[in-house]
């Protein structure tokens, strides 16, 4: 096994809660916004800034603990202020419009989506189940794509489409986690 993947690998495996964690807030924040389809636009902003931060800060904070042990890290913590920097940047522009919004989004889904798809990558002959992360980061591509090309899409399409996308990703990642947290269990027994 590679070192600096085997680092990589580890990071993971040793934060597989973490990635748990970032898979339920994504499925929490889909049923939300499925349950609550006349949610204003307003409330739709910050409930995606709010998210958008969250995942961003457990993204870092993944990053942040296998600094040492692995020299592509960053690419984690790009991930991760990808979306601290999207939530952010939603509570202090509360007033975008709809059409900025879905851009503001789409250009987020696709970012993260290739970094994932980047990590997946490095990782693809060293873990099990490593086709989830590529999935999950053709899935936010996927979604960023279409909504770059379907702007003016209506409003509750548009939340059912935000809603299906977080369960679906978290879902996978959930899966991932798991499947993360059975490689570091074999990891430690050798």
């Amino acid at each position: 096994m590679d070192l600096d993947v085997n680092r990589l690998a580890n990071v993971f495996a040793h934060n597989w809660w973490v990635v748990l964690l970032r898979g339920l807030v994504a499925i929490a924040f889909g049923i939300m916004v499925w349950v609550l389809p006349g949610v204003s636009l307003a409330a739709l902003i910050l409930l995606f800034g709010a998210y958008a931060l969250v995942d961003g800060i457990l993204g870092v904070w993944t990053a942040v603990s296998g600094r040492r042990e692995h020299p592509d890290w960053w690419v984690l913590l790009l991930w991760g202020l990808l979306g601290i920097g999207a939530g952010i940047m939603t509570f202090f522009a509360p007033g975008l419009t709809a059409l900025a919004l879905l851009f503001y989004i789409a250009v987020w889904a696709v970012a993260t989506g290739v970094l994932q798809i980047v990590a997946a990558v490095r990782l693809r002959k060293e873990i099990q189940g490593e086709w989830l992360l590529v999935l999950g980061g053709l899935i936010s591509v996927l979604f960023g794509v279409l909504l770059m090309v379907h702007p003016l899409a209506g409003a509750l399409a548009v939340l059912w489409l935000i809603a299906a996308y977080a369960i679906v990703f978290g879902v996978l990642t959930v899966i991932l986690s798991f499947r993360v947290r059975s490689f570091g269990r074999r990891l430690g027994s050798r």
